[in-house]
């Protein structure tokens, strides 16, 4: 007896090709569809105000009616000049510089504290992140009275410790900058507490016991085990650390305005005061502009020498 056996039909070659185009073409316009809304809100609101602030860049404008005093690069020229900007800059420098040596190892520190050693650890990790959850008005607001010169729970604390000591923490040029650091770690060391909860937390226990087993010592099991499986975490906060740190403005600006005598100035407060108060909106924009290539060259170096190994090597 023959067997039949049922023969699969085989389209000829200039079908399979268009069944092929119309294939693609069908996939495209479904991701087109998708990404368009997301390509336009993006268009708008992020990249046609950058091209916008750059051509606004080249004028002498106060922001009223159109710009009609073309002047180059004249306003560049004025930024890089002023003491002031430079003194901003310095100050936005020294935020980095504090926020990478004392606000993320406090926040490691604690994480580690936290993590499987301490008895109510989630009380405690509720605590530490509730400031985060704040506000940054409402924040400034709360430690401008903790600051108060006469009655403010600092000034009381250290009067109790140094009788006759008299300081306005805000008001006083040496130790303004200072005291708005302190705010800012108070705020933001829980997010990144939070952060290196989650990385610790993907760490095996018995890469550890195991360390331990070999007679690693608790600094040796930190070193060789739990900061290399850590370090994606530890290069993603340095990243987020360095362009908050850039951009900080709400909370110096609610606290001291830049003062006293610009001594907490930054760039973003420098912008607004020179900007908008002032009716300047050519040279704000172009504060703007620097800003923004500041923040941007970071971000794509850092992303290109640091972050892409997390791609490339894996974890650690």
């Amino acid at each position: 007896m023959a067997s039949h056996s049922s023969a699969v039909p085989v389209l000829p070659a200039p079908a399979q090709n268009r069944d092929r185009v119309r294939r693609d073409f069908n996939q495209a316009l479904t991701v087109t569809v998708f990404l368009l809304p997301a390509g336009l809100i993006f268009t708008v609101f992020l990249i046609f105000p950058i091209v916008q602030a750059a051509y606004f860049s080249l004028f002498k404008w106060n922001g009223l009616g159109p710009p009609e005093n073309f002047i180059g690069l004249e306003n560049y020229l004025r930024l890089f000049q002023d003491k002031v900007f430079r003194g901003a800059l310095l100050h936005n420098l020294l935020i980095i510089f504090l926020s990478l040596g004392v606000q993320l190892p406090i926040s490691l520190g604690l994480a580690l504290l936290v993590w499987r050693k301490l008895p109510g650890r989630v009380f405690f990790r509720t605590v530490f992140f509730l400031p985060y959850v704040l506000s940054e008005v409402i924040t400034g607001i709360i430690w401008l009275f903790i600051y108060h010169p006469e009655f403010g729970l600092v000034t009381t604390l250290f009067k109790s410790l140094l009788p006759g000591l008299t300081t306005s923490w805000l008001g006083d040029p040496r130790t303004a900058l200072n005291a708005i650091f302190v705010v800012l770690c108070w705020k933001y060391f829980g997010f990144y507490l939070i952060l290196y909860l989650a990385g610790l937390q993907q760490i095996p226990a018995e890469l550890e016991e195991a360390a331990r087993i070999d007679g690693a010592s608790d600094a040796q099991v930190l070193r060789y085990v739990i900061l290399p499986l850590l370090g994606s975490i530890l290069r993603l906060t340095i990243y987020l650390s360095i362009l908050g740190s850039l951009q900080i403005f709400v909370l110096v600006w609610v606290m001291t305005q830049g003062g006293p005598v610009q001594s907490s100035n930054t760039m973003a407060t420098y912008l607004f005061k020179f900007g908008f108060q002032r009716f300047a909106l050519g040279y704000g924009s172009t504060v703007a502009v620097v800003l923004f290539l500041i923040g941007l060259g970071f971000s794509a170096a850092y992303q290109r020498a640091v972050l892409q190994q997390d791609y490339v090597g894996g974890v650690g």
